[in-house]
């Protein structure tokens, strides 16, 4: 015949509510023992915690800081008592030094708990404990910051026994997922920088060896409030840009152009270095918003590197004043400026084939010859035929110089119309490349957040 167990009950006398303190005093002498009739049942341990505030995050030493309201329940054998015997009392508070407490843990932790400890603990007349105390978690979570400022973190923590196994400690949640997430938003509502979206959790078998260990997961979900990040970041950055765009609306054959563009390119970098503070940095790899920034760093690069090219072309003295080649005639004043829907205001490729007759030019004629011929004989005209040819030479002269201006202003203007092109048609290229950028940054932005 097999004997059960029987469960020993606290003595009342009348006149005093409560258990008798030496009863009490029995028990507090056994804390040294797991408070078990059979040792070969296991205490349950129920854990339920509330999530009060998030301390910090810090994305380089992947530590993530919170501060939780933590509650444990376990069973006492040996702290049982009848009501009617004992005044009506259900509930006493006892020192929790001089009783035995499951040793649970967290396994994430990495530093030592300096938040207050509570002295007592509330024992039903049931046998039933429980345990409030404040805890100041600092653990260890792998943060992913790809997506930084529109990141969502998943940190686990992990409670379980630190040296009883499953067949001494058993533990399991005390109250369901969804009641410790509405408890939880309820304080987080106006916390700083990460709001909670949820808390999840699944009970688990830890094994070492030949010994397991009850434990249960809690994976806590934080998201970043994204509009700090969004007001000092990204949006200046990209009025930054915008002002880089519009600057190609300035003059190209104006040296101002790329003045103001290694002005940006400055401001741009002091920028940077203002706003290094408020970007995380971890050896795991460079967020997302970091090479927005280098990307948008490069883009400004080459603009500059652009207003380069198109001055160097205009204002090339060596240049300016030879023949345009023909293939640039072919491939940029009529391919390139068809394509980018360039027009001029006249034909520059038809002006030096033009021969236009100069009012300085004057054309003999057979009458003149005939009528000039007879008065050379006449010793009168003798006298004026020396000024006359002189003033004819010096009409030459200046034919001849004035001719060389036209034809420099006209290849001058040429080249003008090839930098005119070219710029139009890197300024297209540019802003088609920064669109397809700012697309591809939001929808991988888009994309992070809804996995």
């Amino acid at each position: 015949m097999e004997a059960t167990p029987c469960l020993s009950m606290l003595r009342c006398e009348d006149g005093q509510s409560g258990p008798t303190y030496d009863t009490l005093q029995e028990v507090i002498d056994r804390k040294s023992f797991r408070p078990s009739v059979n040792l070969s049942d296991p205490t349950i341990t129920n854990i339920s915690f509330t999530l009060y505030a998030i301390l910090g995050v810090n994305e380089k030493a992947q530590i993530l800081t919170t501060f939780l309201w933590l509650r444990l329940y376990w069973f006492h054998e040996f702290l049982i008592w009848d009501p009617e015997r004992c005044d009506g009392i259900t509930k006493i508070s006892l020192p929790v030094r001089d009783l035995w407490m499951p040793d649970i843990i967290v396994y994430e932790f990495v530093d030592d708990d300096v938040s207050q400890a509570c002295p007592y603990v509330y024992v039903n007349h049931t046998g039933h404990i429980r345990y409030d105390r404040m805890l100041r978690l600092v653990s260890a979570c792998n943060l992913q910051i790809f997506s930084f400022p529109f990141d969502i973190q998943n940190c686990s923590f992990t409670f379980g026994s630190y040296m009883h196994t499953i067949k001494d400690v058993r533990v399991s949640p005390a109250l369901s997922f969804e009641e410790m997430t509405g408890n939880s938003k309820r304080y987080l509502a106006a916390s700083g920088e990460w709001e909670l979206v949820v808390i999840l959790g699944d009970a688990d078998i830890l094994t070492f060896g030949i010994d397991q260990w009850d434990i249960i997961t809690f994976w806590v979900v934080i998201k970043r409030r994204p509009i700090l990040y969004v007001v000092n970041l990204i949006i200046p950055s990209a009025f930054l840009m915008i002002i880089d765009i519009l600057s190609f609306y300035l003059p190209p054959h104006s040296v101002d152009r790329s003045s103001f563009k290694m002005t940006l390119i400055l401001g741009y970098t002091v920028f940077l270095l203002i706003m290094n503070d408020l970007l995380p940095s971890t050896a795991n790899g460079t967020p997302l918003i970091g090479i927005y920034f280098s990307v948008c760093l490069a883009l400004m690069v080459i603009s500059l590197l652009e207003t380069v090219l198109i001055t160097c072309v205009l204002h090339h003295n060596n240049m300016k004043y030879r023949e345009v080649p023909h293939w640039v005639k072919v491939v940029v004043m009529r391919f390139i400026a068809k394509l980018i829907c360039y027009s001029f205001p006249d034909d520059p490729l038809s002006k030096l084939g033009e021969k236009q007759d100069d009012p300085w030019v004057v054309k003999p004629s057979e009458s003149t010859s005939t009528q000039q011929t007879p008065n050379n004989t006449s010793g009168a005209m003798t006298l004026d035929v020396p000024e006359l040819r002189q003033i004819s030479k010096d009409l030459r002269e200046m034919h001849s110089y004035l001719s060389i201006l036209r034809r420099e202003d006209q290849l001058q203007d040429q080249w003008c119309h090839v930098g005119y092109i070219l710029d139009f048609l890197l300024f297209r290229i540019y802003l088609l490349i920064i669109t397809g950028y700012a697309l591809v940054i939001i929808c991988m932005w888009c994309i992070w957040m809804d996995q």
